[in-house]
């Protein structure tokens, strides 16, 4: 057996293997689920609240110009 057959062959098995554990892993219940969306939104919405920075205000304008304006920024 060659080395990339053997890597190939033991990415196979742990891709198997990694699928077959993840199907099994226990879930979440719901107030977990709530929690998390919940801590997740409070912080992306302070993220949300901040400018964008000049620079990326630059970037847009400039992909802008380069695909003729279509689409637009948002």
């Amino acid at each position: 057996m060659t080395v990339d057959k053997g890597n190939k062959l033991a990415r196979t098995i742990l891709d198997t293997s990694v699928s077959n554990k993840l199907a099994t892993d226990p879930k979440l219940d719901s107030g977990s689920q709530k929690r998390i969306g919940d801590q997740l939104r409070a912080m992306y919405d302070e993220l949300m609240q901040q400018p964008v920075p000049d620079r990326f205000k630059e970037l847009l304008d400039q992909l802008d110009k380069k695909n003729g304006g279509k689409g637009g920024s948002q």
